[in-house]
C-alpha cells in the first residue's frame, strides 16, 4: 500500500480483479499485491505531462469485463482427443480466457490489447504435459500433423515471445513440468524441468541441506526483475540476465546441457565443464526461443548461498562521464566484479532519489550542499556476493576508484531502499495503466567507447517526443561495457507507441548497439534482427531453422524475424 499523499492522491487500484476478466490476466504477478507511484513520482508526472488532479480523478480502460468470448477452434476433433490421449484429459483445456492467458505475455502492447478487449492469436488448446515424454510425443504429433506450437513457462516475456500467432497447441509447461531432476553437489550442479519458476527453484536451492540432503545452502545466482514470476525455460532460450549477474554471469554462463524436444528429434548435450568439440550445440539452442523445438531439462551451475556477506554501497557522482570512467576502471580492475551494478544518469537519477527516498532527507540534503547538481548528479548502487575477503577486497578497490572520480559514498542505504522494490516496481504499470500512462522498458548492449554515443542519440530520440520521462541505467556491465536500460514513462495509445518502440530499435542499429541483451527477441524485435547480426550471420540462423524444423511448427509468426519481413529501417 502506498503511504498516503499530503495532497490530492488517486485512487490507486488495491483490490483484486474480477475473476475471469481481461485485468485478471494482464495484471501483474500475486492478485492481491500492488504499487503505486509515491507522491513525488505522481508530482513528477503530473509536471511533464501538464495535467492536473482533475486528470487522475477518473480513470481510463480497466479491462475490467469478463472475458466470455467463444473464438472458435480449428484443431480437428481426432486431433484434440490425441493430444487429450497424451496428456491426460483433465490436462488440456479449450475455453477461450485460458488459451488468451497463455499467448499474451507482458510485453506493452499485450496490456494495451487487454485493456480495450482486444482477442487475438490464440492457441486452438492448451496442453499441460507432466514429463518429457509427453513433450516428446506432442512434437512428434504435431510435425506429423503440420500443427504450430507454443510455449509458455513463466509468462514474463515483454518481446512477445509466446503469442500463438498460428493457432496450434500452446504447453504450459509451469503447471505440471517444473520438478528437480537431480542435484549434484560434488559437481555443483542442478537439473531441472523447463517449467520451474525461478522462486521455487531458489526455495529449494537455499534450502538444500534439509530438501536435498546437501551439506551447505546454494543459490543459482539468477534474479530477474520477473524473477518471482518467471520461469528456468524462459531464461534459457531467450538468454536472460538476472540482477546479479555482473558477478554469477547471464543465463548462457550458467547453462551446462540441456534437453530438446525437436521436430528432427531429441537434442541432448552432456554434463562436462567445457569441451573442444566444435561449435556449441548449448549455445545454438539457448536463445532460439522455441523456434527449434521445446526446451525439456536443463543442468545450471549452482553458487554456495552466503548472504552473510554481501556488502552494500552506494555513491553519488558529479556527471554522467565520471561515473562511466569510474565504472570502466572497476569492470577493468580485475579485482572482481560486484554482483549487482546499478549506475543511473542524470535523469533517471533524479527520480531514483525520489524513489528511494533519498530526496528530502537529511543525506539528500547532504548530497546537495557537497554540490552534487541535480540534473548531472548520477546515482550508483549495488552489492558484492561471494567469500568475505573477496568481498571486503573489492569493497575496498571500488570505493577507491569511485573516490578518484568525484564520488561522494552515500552508505547502503539508498541500496537497501532500491531492494524493497526491485521486484515489486512492476506493479506499478497497472496503476498507472489506469490513468492511460505507460511505463515501459527497452535495453541494449554497448561497447565502453561507443556508450557515450548510444546514449545520447537514444536518449535524443526518446525525448524528442514531448511530455516523456526517459530514464536510463547502466547494468550487467563488463571489462568490455555494459547494457543500457531504458525505462519509458509517458502517454501514448497504441499505435504511437508501436511505432514509437521501433524508432528505438531503428535508432540501436544506427548507433552500433545490440537490439538485445537480456529481454531475447521474441516476435516485437524479429524483423530487426538480420540488420543486428548481418546478412551473412542471419543465414546461419534461417538455416538452423530449416534443419530443426523444417515445416515452421515451432513458434512460428516471426519470433527471432524467421518468418515476416525484415524492418526497413527510418532513422530520425
Amino acid at each position: 500500500m502506498t503511504k498516503k499523499y499530503d495532497g490530492f492522491m488517486p485512487e490507486w487500484e488495491h483490490t483484486a480483479p474480477p475473476e475471469k476478466s481481461f485485468r485478471s490476466i494482464f495484471k501483474w504477478g500475486s492478485p492481491t499485491e500492488y504499487k503505486s507511484p509515491n507522491e513525488r513520482l505522481y508530482k513528477v508526472m503530473k509536471d511533464t505531462f501538464g495535467l492536473t488532479d482533475d486528470y487522475f480523478k477518473k480513470k481510463q480502460e480497466e479491462g475490467l469485463k469478463t472475458v466470455d468470448v467463444e473464438v472458435p477452434i480449428q484443431l480437428s476433433q481426432e486431433q484434440i482427443e490425441t493430444f487429450s490421449s497424451i496428456v491426460g484429459q483433465e490436462h488440456i483445456k479449450k475455453d477461450t480466457y485460458t488459451r488468451l492467458k497463455v499467448s499474451y505475455g507482458n510485453t506493452m502492447i499485450d496490456l494495451m490489447r487487454l485493456r480495450k478487449g482486444i482477442i487475438e492469436h490464440l492457441p486452438d488448446v492448451v496442453l499441460y504435459p507432466s514429463n518429457k515424454t509427453q513433450i516428446e510425443a506432442i512434437v512428434r504429433y504435431c510435425s506429423q500433423e503440420k500443427i504450430p506450437i507454443y510455449c509458455k513457462s513463466g509468462g514474463s516475456t515483454v518481446t512477445r515471445g509466446m503469442e500463438a500467432v498460428k493457432g496450434g497447441v500452446s504447453l504450459d509447461l509451469a503447471v505440471n513440468f517444473n520438478k528437480v531432476i537431480a542435484f549434484n553437489e560434488k559437481n555443483q550442479t542442478i537439473t531441472v524441468e523447463s517449467g520451474m519458476q525461478g522462486p521455487e527453484l531458489e526455495r529449494v536451492l537455499n534450502g538444500a541441506p534439509e530438501l536435498l540432503g546437501a551439506s551447505k545452502p546454494y543459490t543459482c545466482g539468477h534474479f530477474p526483475q520477473s524473477f518471482e514470476y518467471s520461469g528456468v525455460g524462459g531464461w534459457v532460450v531467450t538468454r536472460g540476465a538476472g540482477q546479479n549477474s555482473s558477478y554469477y554471469g547471464k543465463i548462457e554462463d550458467i547453462v551446462i546441457c540441456q534437453e530438446y524436444a525437436t521436430p528432427v528429434g531429441v537434442i541432448k548435450t552432456e554434463e562436462y565443464p567445457a569441451m573442444a568439440t566444435g561449435p556449441s550445440i548449448d549455445q545454438i539452442m539457448m536463445g532460439s526461443e522455441g523456434a527449434f523445438g521445446v526446451l525439456t531439462h536443463v543442468t545450471l551451475k549452482v553458487f554456495r548461498y552466503m548472504p552473510e556477506n554481501r556488502i552494500r554501497f552506494s555513491y553519488i557522482f558529479p556527471s554522467w562521464e565520471n561515473a562511466q570512467a569510474a565504472a570502466k576502471e572497476i569492470t577493468q580492475g580485475e579485482f572482481g566484479m560486484p554482483s549487482v551494478f546499478r549506475l543511473s544518469d542524470p535523469e533517471e537519477t533524479s527520480l531514483m532519489l525520489k524513489l528511494y527516498n533519498v530526496e528530502g532527507t537529511k543525506l539528500g540534503s547532504i548530497i546537495s550542499k557537497r554540490g552534487y547538481k541535480p540534473m548531472e548528479r548520477c546515482l550508483f548502487l549495488g552489492f558484492t556476493d561471494g567469500e568475505k575477503g573477496f568481498c571486503k577486497n573489492m569493497k575496498k578497490k571500488l570505493h577507491r576508484i569511485c573516490k578518484k572520480y568525484g564520488a561522494m559514498y552515500l552508505t547502503g542505504y539508498p541500496t537497501k531502499e532500491w531492494e524493497k522494490g526491485r521486484f515489486k516496481d512492476p506493479y506499478m504499470r497497472d496503476a498507472l495503466g489506469d490513468f492511460g500512462v505507460i511505463i515501459d522498458t527497452m535495453e541494449c548492449s554497448v561497447t565502453w567507447d561507443t556508450m557515450p554515443e548510444v546514449h545520447q542519440g537514444l536518449r535524443e530520440y526518446c525525448k524528442a517526443r514531448p511530455e516523456t520521462i526517459c530514464l536510463t541505467h547502466m547494468s550487467h556491465v563488463y571489462p568490455q561495457g555494459a547494457n543500457l536500460y531504458f525505462i519509458i514513462i509517458a502517454r501514448m495509445e497504441m499505435e504511437e507507441y508501436l511505432d514509437y518502440q521501433a524508432g528505438i530499435l531503428d535508432n540501436y542499429i544506427k548507433y552500433g548497439a545490440a537490439i538485445s541483451h537480456h529481454h531475447g527477441v521474441g516476435k516485437s524485435f524479429g524483423p530487426w534482427l538480420e540488420h543486428d547480426l548481418g546478412a551473412n550471420g542471419y543465414s546461419i540462423i534461417k538455416t538452423l531453422k530449416e534443419h530443426f524444423d523444417p515445416d515452421n511448427i515451432m513458434n512460428p509468426g516471426g519470433t527471432l524475424g524467421l518468418d515476416v519481413e525484415k524492418r526497413e529501417l527510418k532513422f530520425k
